[in-house]
């Protein structure tokens, strides 16, 4: 892995665990600050909300900065948040460190995806954003169990502390090894924003969003459904997680792979296979070992649709790709929200868990059909392309050479 898109994967491991381990610690957290434990859920919902509406208002205000600089700056701002979290006295300072943290989130993997883009050659681009998202993927599999873990032993506030530690090493690791004088695009705000009325844009965020919908419809009730369909005990359930965990890091590399080879056939071609595999998954939930099988071939496709939705991203809004790409980790956390509200709402209308996967089956639906549509616009548009050869073909961010890191 090259120092800098290994650097950008210290980073995202670090982002990755402030995330999603609040929900290892959550009783913890709500015992000490005397809440509910729906009140102290909330504290995930904001940490989105915060990704969503933060991201953008932090790329605009980085926008003329050097990227190096900017993903220093938001690295900064990630310790500042992280601390806050260790040191607040109140749910409210809580969630108010916890939205400080999550304005960092969005804009980091925007900006990031970016860069990583722009220090390989043009045809590994996607695995370049694969390889920054492993951390993401991987905090999953280490940092969540390792840090709910730390939690429950020396306190919740001790976890917020690790994760100030790995923020710290992610800082410094940016500072030495990512290339220095990575300009910005160049385009003013009014470019960046007009980018955003692409017709492919706007299509690849919805595909994003409905590809982060159908994983968390499932993904937010897993735990249920292992213990209540499949009938496995809280420490069988840890390992199901865990293996989730692997096909999840294992399904990202492979689509930075697939995006670098035939990108929108490939994602029309995963999502083909996440519906019938959902399918699969209510049939399969009744028995543990085809449960486990199938959970890890589900990890794998829905994780394979990340990098090179990110890299579908940047390649349409090419010339201004900062606040697109920066809007669709925002449109990610959309969708995982509205999966989840997808969720409760099909068990609170009385489906059961065991039927719970035919949601994420419907929203890989529409995902695919979107991809279907993406692609004919696609190959339309270079056939009039071909016909005019006055115009030219190759995307801006394609054509511009990548860097080198300083010595």
């Amino acid at each position: 892995m090259p120092l800098p898109l290994f650097a950008l994967a210290v980073a995202a491991f670090g982002i990755g665990t402030t995330e999603f381990v609040i929900m290892g610690i959550l009783p913890d957290v709500a015992h000490d600050l005397a809440v509910t434990i729906p009140q102290a859920g909330l504290l995930v919902s904001g940490y989105a909300l915060g990704v969503a509406f933060g991201a953008p208002i932090l790329a605009i205000a980085t926008a003329h900065l050097d990227r190096r600089r900017a993903l220093l700056l938001l690295m900064g701002i990630f310790i500042l948040g992280n601390c806050l979290c260790a040191i607040a006295p109140s749910y409210a300072l809580l969630m108010g460190a916890r939205i400080v943290t999550a304005f960092s989130h969005g804009a980091f993997f925007g900006l990031g995806a970016v860069v990583a883009a722009n220090v390989v050659p043009p045809r590994k681009r996607s695995q370049a954003i694969a390889l920054m998202f492993t951390g993401l993927a991987l905090a999953n599999v280490l940092g969540v169990p390792f840090g709910t873990a730390l939690g429950q032993a020396a306190g919740w506030r001790m976890t917020f502390w690790a994760v100030v530690g790995i923020g710290i090493v992610a800082a410094f690791a940016l500072y030495a090894w990512l290339p220095r004088g990575i300009t910005s695009s160049g385009a003013g705000l009014m470019q960046e924003t007009r980018t955003l009325g692409r017709r492919q844009v706007l299509l690849a965020m919805l595909i994003s969003v409905l590809a982060s919908a159908s994983l968390f419809s499932v993904f937010t009730y897993l735990t249920p459904i292992l213990e209540n369909v499949t009938r496995e005990s809280p420490h069988q359930v840890t390992w199901v997680l865990l293996l989730l965990g692997v096909g999840l890091t294992f399904g990202n590399l492979l689509g930075g792979r697939l995006g670098d080879w035939r990108l929108m056939p490939s994602v029309i071609v995963i999502f083909s296979f996440l519906i019938v595999v959902l399918g699969v998954l209510t049939v399969t939930s009744h028995i543990a070992w085809l449960a486990g099988t199938t959970i890890f071939v589900w990890g794998v496709l829905a994780f394979a649709l990340v990098s090179p939705l990110q890299m579908q991203v940047v390649n349409e809004a090419s010339g201004a790709p900062n606040l697109a790409s920066t809007l669709n980790q925002g449109a990610f956390n959309l969708g995982n929200a509205a999966g989840a509200f997808a969720g409760e709402r099909a068990l609170t209308d009385g489906v059961s868990y065991s039927h719970i996967p035919w949601i994420g089956a419907g929203l890989a639906a529409l995902g695919l059909a979107f991809s279907l549509l993406s692609h004919l616009l696609d190959r339309r548009a270079r056939g009039t392309e071909h016909d005019e050869p006055s115009i030219s073909t190759t995307p801006e961010l394609m054509a511009a050479p990548y860097s080198q890191p300083a010595e």
